[in-house]
Parts: C-alpha cells; structure tokens; sequence
C-alpha cells in the first residue's frame, strides 16, 4: 500500500513539474496543415521586422512605416483566419497568441523606438530615458494578463508605439511635446482605462470604420510622399486620434447602455 501511494504521490509531482501534456489534436492532415499556414502568416511579421529594422539603420522613414504598416496589416486580420481554421484546436501545441505577442513586441515597440532615436525625436539623455521608459511600461502591458476585457477592450495604453511613433514622425512635434505625449502614455499604461478595439468592438461600427479608412488614406499618403506629412493628412490623423482616444473616454458610458439594448 505504501509503494502504491509513494507512486502515486511520485506521479502526481512530475505532472505538476510538466505541467499537462498537450491537448488531442483535431481534424485531419490538411486541416493541420492549413492551420500551421495560418501561424506562417502570423510569423511573417517578425520578417517584416527586419526589413523595417533595416530601414532604420539607412534612416528610411518611408520604408520604416511601410513595412511597420504591413506588419499592423498582418496582425489585424491574422486572428480571423485563426478562427476560421479552428488553430487552436487542430495545433494545440503551438500557441498562436504567445508568437503574436513576441512579433508585436517587435513591431509595436521595439523598432518603433529604435526609429524615433535614430530619427533624432528622442535626444540626448532625456530622449533615452523616454526610450527605456516606453521599453519597460510595454513589458507590463505585454505581461499583464488582464490586459484585455471582457468587451474586447484593451485595459491600459496598448503598446501601440508603433502608431505613437508614426504621428511623430507625421506631425513633426517638437521634442517637448513627443515627450508629454510619451509620458502621458507610459502613464496610461499602468490606468485600468479601457481603450476600444477598432475591429472587435461593435459599438458606432460604422462610425469606427469610416474612420479607420480615412486614417488608412492618409498614412498611406504619407507613407508614399514622406515625412512630415501633408496639412490634409495631418488633419484627418489628428481627428481619428481624437475620436479614438474620445470613445474609449467615454467607453464606461456608453457600454452599459448598450448591455440594456
């Protein structure tokens, strides 16, 4: 009895060391093998890293934001093919959100930052401080497990450096001002506020998507004449920035009235 316990309890404490084992895998050869397509795609965007990467070091600003661009294309719509192929289920030994974090850290912070010092928008002492700032606080956001609602909303500032970056370089702030702009998010970061996904909330949807077009054309624009941007274009970010960061304002508001309807 007691060699019988001793292997159950011996059992017992190499399943908590290894964790369990991974689930059954489901469906058949090419569903698998569509599945592992879909975290090739995903994977595509640390590639697009590199070329933006390089682009830094040749001080390209318009090849920078393309491929950073592409990269934001890539992980935008990488989720819904993820759900249509049921990956999860058919892969489950590989999780497809632990790459996506690892990519976007890349794309949405790391090189963003690596632009914005090499571009000479974060100089000096202070402007590596404001790096080594933005650095850390995405950590904690990349980290955090409740950074993401129930209602599909991020909680925190997001880690979008990558379109913080792309408005800087777009609207040619001044150091002081990318630097309130920087801190005001670094701060953000660690305040439980909402911030409303564009393509997974479905309050003023439409509103929401006119808006992402219009911002769409206008990065695109810039992206294609350089840096900084054209009045025009600068006035359609500026707005969509603010629209943005008002309906997540007022976000505590608006979700309850719609839980009623």
């Amino acid at each position: 009895m007691n060699e019988e316990r001793f292997g159950a309890l011996s059992c017992l404490k190499e399943a908590e060391m290894h964790g369990p084992g991974p689930a059954t895998q489901r469906g058949g050869t090419l569903a698998r093998v569509s599945a592992g397509a879909v975290h090739v795609f995903t994977g595509l965007g640390i590639i697009c890293a590199l070329f933006a990467t390089l682009a830094v070091l040749d001080k390209d600003w318009q090849r920078v934001f393309a491929w950073l661009g592409l990269a934001l294309l890539i992980d935008g719509i990488d989720g819904t093919f993820a759900r249509i192929g049921k990956v999860e289920e058919r892969l489950p030994r590989f999780s497809g959100e632990r790459l996506d974090q690892v990519i976007d850290y890349v794309t949405y912070v790391f090189v963003p930052v690596l632009a914005l010092i090499n571009g000479g928008l974060l100089p000096g002492l202070a402007g590596l401080s404001l790096a080594v700032a933005i650095l850390l606080s995405s950590l904690f956001h990349f980290s955090d497990f409740a950074n993401k609602s129930e209602d599909h909303c991020f909680v925190g500032f997001p880690a979008i450096w990558n379109i913080v970056a792309f408005y800087l370089f777009a609207l040619a702030l001044p150091f002081w001002a990318a630097a309130l702009m920087i801190v005001a998010c670094v701060f953000l970061t660690f305040l439980p506020m909402r911030w409303v996904h564009p393509m997974r909330v479905v309050a003023h949807w439409q509103v929401t998507a006119a808006a992402c077009v219009l911002w769409g054309v206008a990065a695109v624009w810039t992206i294609l004449s350089g840096f900084p941007a054209h009045a025009a274009a600068q006035a359609v970010l500026v707005c969509v920035g603010l629209y943005g960061v008002g309906l997540s304002l007022i976000w505590p508001w608006v979700r309850p009235t719609l839980d009623q309807h």
